[in-house]
């Protein structure tokens, strides 16, 4: 029987070969990008789940209550050590301390270098107990003696033969910052691409003890607070998180101050949250999983959907063979059976085509998500659980496009059937079809309104004035706390000619590190109930970042005492002062000094339009300078990096040189935004070629459905423009019913999402309106040939079709 049944659908398939391959181009592309979108969020749930303890596994979190709460991933280094000393219910306590920036080198013999690289947020200070909370996975060496002594390193394989090539790095030396050396005391297999905990190098922490006396020092302060300076907890089974959470109040009153005391709250963050809570770094929201899922479903549902109305349009085709079966015996349940077989083979096909358009599209989702590290494989799919959801989507889909169709065909009255006369009631009306295109209308509109909007504010971010220049400058590292080696060295830059001016500094105008610090203004008693933000910047700093002074003058060039600092309007408003000139001249103690304000700045964006201006103090302080920014002309960039390096390189020849763009340090603000775009545009595109083809399904079974009424209109004098008309009429209805559901729903979602953002655009009426516009336009070019065909139909020969 199911023999006899693949091979009546194979003969149905080769002779109905357009029918069948639109069916299969309409489930094939529905199932392929749901393939590529399911892998993305596989991929994405999949981050640290592997580690044995992780449901017991928890980072120290904190909560500063200023007069807006704040929120950061980082605690206090001596909180950990506190943790473990006096309170046992917790099992394991482990800080790490990532390092943003480093050099790395490897000394020969002659006192020089062999090899040195620039490391970036790859290296961190970490404690032995780290291992015994996570599954790091060992080549050479021992998680419980490795990390046990001071200037003790441990290497990822990768960063290993990067180093030392196929030779034994236990044992060998690393420099650190040209200052300290480091003896490889282990090789850790490399971690799976999956985790957060993906540093390549772990330094002993308790170097940190060695490394100077500021750093011993900050080991003690409960008021040093980082985001790189993590604390991670393993709780015993059966433990509850809250009775852990009790302790911190407690522990808050005993090492805290009064004001302090109301600032502070730590609580504990369960490693699951670690990679989606924005809020604490995390890098995906949950709710835009949630979104692709989602928008996955919807695609197959509108390719199911497709199917659905090309079958049963379909089906007036195949009355007369439905007849012929049921007078030769067949039963309901055979030819049930029968459509479902052709249905199943359709989705079959389908899939491998599905594959290869999945295979097709991974490289570029593994691109476009290249921040994760992402190496996606359709071999994924074997995994048992994917395998199995796979599976079970395969037979969803079948039911989903089958069932009816197959209900509707074989439920043919055999005599009328071959009689030819099968209605339109018989193959469930248009009122069925018209609302599963309502459906795909809705879809189609949705996804057209996400994508408008997401343009939309993305255009916004790029076109919203930041308060300093947008022109891309070059920045270099600066190695150096001398002021005069760092004199030296842009005189020696500005002696290149193509560049037209140097500032230093420790960080462009906009960076993802924000430095913070509380302060005390004026002769008040108190430090002020909220914090500023803080960046360091030369008398250079402000003409070249096109910075704007609103009262006092800039740095002066030959100040020694670098007591002065500028503040910004916001500063001034928190202040309650009413004029920015009564702030010039007046003390502002902050870094632990009494310093002056000499000027006040315009506001600009530090970091991006998520969060609003707050207040900051600029410092002139050489010790502090971190970075070269260099205006250069245009259209000469490739030969000035050249020059640039080589002077660099001549100045600094134990050091590794590296640049970046401020353009680039933009962009990588909404690198999760571009990538969210990309998606949306390429699976709009999908949902509106699917529901094209759910288009032609309906148009054609309207045709069919209609041919005597056209013919008969042409008879009694109706024009063609009044029967396209009629197709028009039909089309334009379920276009509205799709945007009445799409419209407010849309407006709903991206309200939502655009509520992270504290500078973001408002959902206007024509958004929708060109949704509404884009999707007629679409509909229009859709039916066009099939709606002109029939209304040129010759009246004779659609009079005698019935």
């Amino acid at each position: 029987m199911l023999r006899n049944y693949l091979k009546i659908a194979l003969r149905t398939l080769q002779r109905y070969r357009t029918y069948s391959l639109l069916n299969i181009i309409g489930l094939a592309v529905g199932l392929g990008c749901g393939m590529l979108i399911f892998l993305v969020i596989g991929f994405q749930l999949r981050f640290d789940a592997y580690h044995q303890k992780a449901d017991r596994i928890y980072r120290v979190v904190t909560e500063l209550h200023h007069e807006n709460r704040g929120y950061n991933r980082g605690t206090p280094k001596v909180l950990g050590e506190v943790l473990r000393r006096d309170y046992p219910l917790i099992e394991t306590t482990a800080r790490i301390k990532r390092l943003r920036s480093c050099l790395l080198s490897i000394p020969n013999p002659a006192g020089g270098f062999q090899k040195k690289f620039q490391e970036d947020r790859s290296v961190c200070f970490a404690e032995p107990q780290l291992f015994d909370a996570f599954d790091f996975a060992w080549k050479t060496g021992s998680p419980e003696a490795a990390l046990t002594t001071p200037n003790s390193v441990v290497l990822t394989e990768k960063m290993a033969r990067k180093y030392f090539g196929d030779a034994n790095p236990i044992g060998r030396l690393i420099r650190l910052d040209n200052q300290w050396n480091l003896t490889v005391t282990g090789v850790l297999k490399d971690h799976p691409i999956h985790t957060n905990l993906s540093d390549e190098a772990y330094i002993s922490y308790n170097t940190l003890a060695v490394l100077s006396e500021e750093s011993a020092q900050s080991l003690r302060r409960w008021t040093d607070l980082d985001s790189e300076e993590m604390t991670y907890v393993v709780l015993p089974e059966s433990t509850p998180v809250a009775q852990v959470n009790a302790i911190f109040p407690a522990l808050i009153n005993r090492y805290y101050n009064g004001k302090e005391r109301k600032i502070y709250r730590f609580y504990l963050q369960p490693l699951s949250d670690v990679h989606y809570n924005t809020r604490f770094g995390g890098k995906v929201q949950r709710k835009l999983l949630y979104a692709m899922g989602a928008v996955g479903l919807f695609l197959i549902l509108a390719a199911c959907i497709n199917f659905v109305n090309m079958s049963t349009a379909h089906a007036l085709r195949r009355s007369k063979e439905v007849g012929v079966r049921k007078a030769m015996g067949s039963t309901r349940g055979q030819l049930f059976g029968q459509f479902m077989a052709e249905t199943a083979l359709i989705t079959l096909v389908a899939v491998g085509v599905a594959l290869a358009i999945a295979q097709a599209g991974l490289p570029l989702i593994n691109q476009s998500m290249a921040v994760f590290n992402a190496n996606l494989a359709l071999t994924d799919l074997l995994a048992p659980q994917p395998l199995a959801l796979l599976l079970a989507l395969v037979g969803l889909v079948i039911g989903l496009s089958g069932f009816y169709p197959s209900t509707v065909l074989s439920g043919f009255n055999p005599i009328a059937a071959l009689r030819s006369r099968v209605n339109v009631e018989q193959v469930g009306g248009i009122s069925v079809r018209r609302g599963l295109v309502v459906v795909q209308f809705f879809i189609t509109q949705l996804f057209v309104i996400v994508v408008i909007v997401i343009m939309s504010q993305l255009r916004h971010i790029r076109q919203t004035e930041l308060g300093f220049t947008k022109d891309p400058i070059l920045t270099i590292p600066v190695p150096t706390s001398d002021p005069v080696r760092q004199q030296t060295l842009r005189n020696r830059l500005l002696e290149l000619g193509t560049v037209q001016n140097v500032a230093l500094g420790n960080r462009p105008p906009a960076s993802s590190s924000i430095s913070q610090s509380s302060f005390t203004y004026d002769n008040r008693a108190e430090p002020e109930k909220f914090d500023t933000q803080t960046k360091v910047g030369d008398p250079q700093y402000i003409p070249l970042f096109g910075l704007k002074l609103l009262a006092g003058r800039n740095f002066l060039t030959n100040d020694s005492t670098n007591r002065e600092v500028i503040v910004n309007e916001t500063m001034v408003k928190q202040l309650g002062v009413t004029s920015i000139q009564a702030v010039l001249g007046k003390r502002l103690n902050v870094w632990d000094e009494d310093r002056t304000i000499v000027g006040v700045v315009n506001d600009f964006h530090v970091n991006s339009l998520r969060m609003a201006v707050g207040p900051l103090v600029l410092f002139n302080q050489p010790s502090a300078n971190q970075m070269a920014a260099l205006k250069i002309g245009t259209g000469q960039v490739p030969e000035t990096l050249k020059q640039v390096e080589e002077t660099w390189n001549s100045l600094f020849p134990e050091h590794a040189f590296h640049y970046q763009f401020t353009d680039d340090i933009l962009d990588q603000f909404y690198v999760a935004e571009t990538i969210m775009l990309g998606f949306a545009q390429v699976f709009s595109g999908i949902a509106i070629l699917i529901g094209c083809l759910g288009l032609f399904g309906l148009v054609s079974f309207m045709a069919e459905s209609k041919t005597k009424e056209i013919g008969v209109r042409k008879v009694l004098g109706a024009t063609v423009p009044q029967i396209l008309w009629l197709f028009g009429r039909e089309f334009g209805r379920l276009i509205l019913l799709g945007f009445v559901v799409a419209a407010p729903l849309g407006w709903w979602l991206m309200d939502a999402w655009l509520r992270d953002y504290t500078y973001r655009i408002q959902v206007a009426w024509w958004v929708f309106a060109l949704a509404l516009l884009l999707v007629t336009i679409i509909t229009v070019v859709t039916v066009s040939y099939q709606s002109i065909k029939a209304a040129l139909t010759n009246p004779v020969i659609s009079l005698r079709s019935e």
